[in-house]
């Protein structure tokens, strides 16, 4: 059967710590070896959703992305989420990676910057998605707010399998979390995997997390307690979500759209 084993790493974040992030992350995915393909950490996981980018961004050559490659390659998993990234041009990105044990690695920045909490005055939003192929999977990455936009995760002629959403997701509101990403499932027939951090942030906001793993059907795989460090780990079928899609073709009569 054509499975994809995939873990949700559900987690507090030390408020711009990069060291003990990094330090406590692997502590967390080091014990999946042999036990996954693919781990999904927090948005922002190595510093917390801070504004303070300037002074905690790198680049891609930097020490987030050259550690997590050597954890991908030395545990035969994927890794993905994101972190606060600059480039060349000096602009700030809210940046979204894919890494593979053969050393592959794809970049996706934030398209939608939550314009509440400032980042879209500190920040720079991306113009383009990505859709990423793993294991005979096509995956797709969003980052948090971006969960809010349909439009911008529609799956046109079924382009991705997996759809992904890396977050730092205020307990405020996580009765939206909860059900735009079973929306987010059901409208576009594909796995969604949503991936939330616990704990109070340095900005005093809470977050509870509620990390789920949910069927083209919108029926939940997993879920992880709320309020709780917890990785867990849950196998997903394509056959199943091929042959769904065949008996039930709603994507051929989705409406046609270009994104600008």
């Amino acid at each position: 059967m054509n499975e994809l084993r995939v873990s949700t790493i559900q987690s507090n974040i030390f408020w711009e710590d990069k060291e003990k992030n990094l330090s406590h992350f692997y502590s967390l995915i080091s014990p999946l070896k042999g036990h996954s393909d693919l781990v999904v950490l927090p948005e922002t996981f190595t510093t917390g959703f801070s504004m303070n980018a300037s002074h905690l961004a790198e680049d891609i050559h930097g020490e987030t992305i050259q550690t997590l490659k050597k954890w991908s390659e030395g545990l035969s998993l994927a890794l993905t989420g994101s972190f606060i990234a600059k480039e060349e041009d000096d602009l700030l990105y809210n940046k979204g990676f894919f890494i593979t044990p053969d050393g592959n690695t794809s970049f996706y920045n934030k398209k939608h910057l939550f314009r509440m909490g400032e980042e879209n005055n500190v920040f720079t939003p991306g113009l383009t998605y990505s859709v990423f192929s793993y294991k005979n999977w096509n995956l797709r990455l969003i980052i948090c707010y971006d969960l809010r936009f349909p439009v911008w995760n529609r799956n046109k002629n079924n382009e991705y399998d997996l759809l992904i959403c890396t977050a730092n997701w205020p307990k405020a509101r996580a009765k939206v979390w909860s059900a735009l990403l079973e929306a987010r499932a059901i409208e576009n027939i594909a796995y969604v995997c949503g991936v939330n951090r616990i704990g109070e942030d340095g900005n005093k906001i809470a977050h509870q997390g509620g990390s789920t793993v949910i069927d083209y059907r919108g029926n939940i795989l997993s879920q992880s307690e709320i309020n709780q460090e917890v990785v867990s780990t849950v196998a997903i079928n394509k056959d199943r979500l091929e042959d769904f899609r065949k008996k039930f073709p709603v994507w051929k009569d989705a409406d046609a759209f270009e994104l600008l």
